[in-house]
């Protein structure tokens, strides 16, 4: 499980932009008290989703 903070540096991208992919259901993530972890298939899942083109 990531945190929204490796997330980001995953993607170097700012942590509030992990928050809004979350917030806008792009992300899957689970609520743990007041922060959020990501599992490693919701990033496959993610990063499966954004693809310009699919592998044959």
């Amino acid at each position: 499980m990531y945190t929204c903070g490796e997330v980001a540096e995953r993607y170097k991208v700012k942590v509030i932009t992990v928050w809004e992919w979350i917030r806008q259901q792009k992300l899957g993530a689970i609520k743990i008290g007041k922060e959020y972890r990501v599992s490693e298939e919701d990033l496959i899942a993610f990063e499966n989703s954004r693809k310009t083109t699919l592998a044959k």
